[in-house]
């Protein structure tokens, strides 16, 4: 019977907007039992759908995201994974999945093709002893593992940078690794793809087709899509939510998104699609509440770990990722109390490193929020080339700077207007911006200062130089002979001018593993 199958869905936090009450709603409505799985807080969870802690399936210590879109598509995917191995006649779904008619499954093999490509895991049913799910596991527990299924040349160059002590993490691989690419794989290794249905099975309108769904006059095209064989229609969510705040919040009149939400009684104005503007005012004022509310009571004799709120704030310095706070708190503990001036080059992930414009929309910042708990006394200042002014906070000052143009640094510098006690360069990480940030920012260090630079291992193909020297190994030669060498004898001398001023330098190897490539630089002025 239909109703024996579960569908499990994933948000893992924050409110639904009427697109995901409308896909859940289509299941109740179709008699399936919907059970929610959350990490925090969600809103607008429409009557009857079951809402479950995430925790019950995958910890929070597999929390990752993807590198250059900060998405949790990962996460996600490994969650899935997890979810369908611990529950028997479950069939996972995405919540921009709607739901046309019951799903049903003799084997619990429920997928489909998106393209003549490729499988997509958006809804996904395969019972706990499958082959292909259990690779899809075992995959998934090496967030360094190079794809089986990438080109010999592709496999290689992972190899390689894995034998210099550069492994590549998942988060930096291409979009869908863990996702449709990795279950497309798999499926057809096992022979378990003989399972997918058609397209028109659960993808009839495509991609590129999304806004069909949302225009007046496609209303019959789509029709036309939908066939007695399809199960369900794909929104892609994202995307779809973001033209719908193009058009003032709602599809157009006589649209199939607009029958469809009248058909199951969906109420669009107690769960509104936000547009990007709304969504930073109201993240704004979250943001603001968060960092003003009473402290939360210690964990331990020091008060709350750096790595907790890393981790609470979504920064990927905690343990989801780099690790770096575990450094952190052991040498910034004793400062936690005092009133220092603390620097921060870079604020969230994701710019033109990542081959994104310097002027992309910002939303969040998640390790200044960690900060200003932290150092409840600090004054907290950031720099980064993307627009972060719409953050405010008492205790926090915004300066635009492009880390190409010195002149930019040292006129930041100036309107600071005192000397840091903390600096960290989170920033592109290309050679020669670390460089320029440390030759303007040292010598205005406070004396008895840290001097940090994060991310010595990766440099972004739309900055780096070719043959420069790379930070960390200018860093190795001071440590190795108190004198810095550098290709370009101009940056050597500025360097070794400053190598008076530093008292002790130590190097950190990636999560601190000694076999591992040089990732972050802590130097201590005298």
């Amino acid at each position: 019977m239909t109703q024996d199958y579960e569908i499990g869905m994933l948000w893992v936090e924050g409110p639904l907007s009427y697109v995901e009450v409308l896909c859940a709603q289509s299941f109740l409505d179709a008699g399936h039992h919907v059970k929610l799985y959350h990490y925090k807080d969600v809103q607008n969870v429409p009557e009857g759908v079951e809402l479950i802690h995430g925790d019950s399936v995958l910890q929070i210590d597999r929390f990752i995201q993807h590198g250059r879109t900060g998405s949790f598509a990962l996460f996600s995917d490994v969650f899935r994974y997890h979810l369908l191995k611990q529950n028997d006649r479950m069939i996972w779904a995405d919540l921009d999945a709607y739901c046309v008619k019951p799903f049903q499954s003799e084997t619990g093999h429920f997928f489909g093709w998106e393209s003549k490509h490729h499988i997509n895991g958006g809804v996904l049913g395969l019972p706990p002893d499958s082959d292909a799910l259990g690779q899809l596991l075992e995959m998934s527990e090496d967030e360094y593992g190079i794809p089986e299924w990438y080109s010999d040349a592709e496999k290689d160059k992972l190899q390689q940078q894995k034998d210099e002590g550069e492994p590549v993490h998942v988060s930096e691989m291409k979009w869908g690794v863990w996702g449709p690419q990795a279950v497309t794989h798999y499926l057809h290794k096992t022979g378990e793809a003989k399972y997918a249905q058609p397209i028109e099975g659960l993808y009839p309108v495509g991609f590129r087709e999304r806004r069909l769904l949302m225009r007046g006059w496609a209303k019959e095209k789509v029709e036309d899509m939908i066939t007695d064989q399809t199960y369900s229609v794909h929104f892609y969510g994202r995307r779809v939510r973001e033209f719908l705040s193009k058009q003032g919040g709602m599809p157009e009149a006589g649209s199939w998104m607009e029958h469809i939400l009248n058909k199951h009684n969906i109420d669009c104005e107690a769960a509104p699609v936000l547009s990007r503007e709304e969504k930073a005012e109201k993240k704004q004022a979250e943001l603001a509440e968060s960092v003003t509310t009473a402290p939360r009571l210690p964990t331990g004799k020091g008060g709350e770990n750096l790595t907790d709120l890393a981790d609470r704030y979504g920064s990927d310095k905690g343990s989801t990722k780099h690790r770096y706070t575990e450094l952190y708190h052991m040498l910034f503990h004793p400062y936690r109390q005092r009133k220092i001036t603390f620097l921060e080059m870079g604020l969230l992930i994701g710019g033109p490193e990542h081959g994104n414009d310097p002027d992309r929309e910002t939303n969040d910042c998640p390790s200044i929020r960690m900060w200003l708990e932290y150092f409840p006394k600090a004054e907290i200042h950031g720099l980064d080339v993307s627009d972060f002014s719409w953050f405010e906070h008492e205790r926090f000052t915004f300066h635009r700077c492009d880390m190409d143009k010195r002149e930019n640094i040292a006129d930041a510098m100036e309107d600071m207007g005192v000397a840091p006690t903390i600096a960290i360069d989170d920033a592109s990480h290309a050679s020669h911006h670390q460089q320029n940030a440390f030759l303007e920012v040292f010598p205005r260090l406070e004396s008895g200062g840290l001097y940090v630079i994060e991310d010595l291992r990766w440099q972004p193909d739309t900055y780096e130089q070719p043959g420069i020297t790379k930070t960390a190994a200018l860093f190795r030669s001071w440590l190795d002979d108190r004198t810095f060498q550098h290709s370009d004898p101009v940056v050597a001398a500025e360097f070794n001018k400053l190598s008076e001023d530093i008292s002790g330098c130590i190097v950190e190897p990636v999560r601190f593993q000694k076999k591992r490539k040089d990732q972050v630089v802590v130097i201590h002025k005298k």
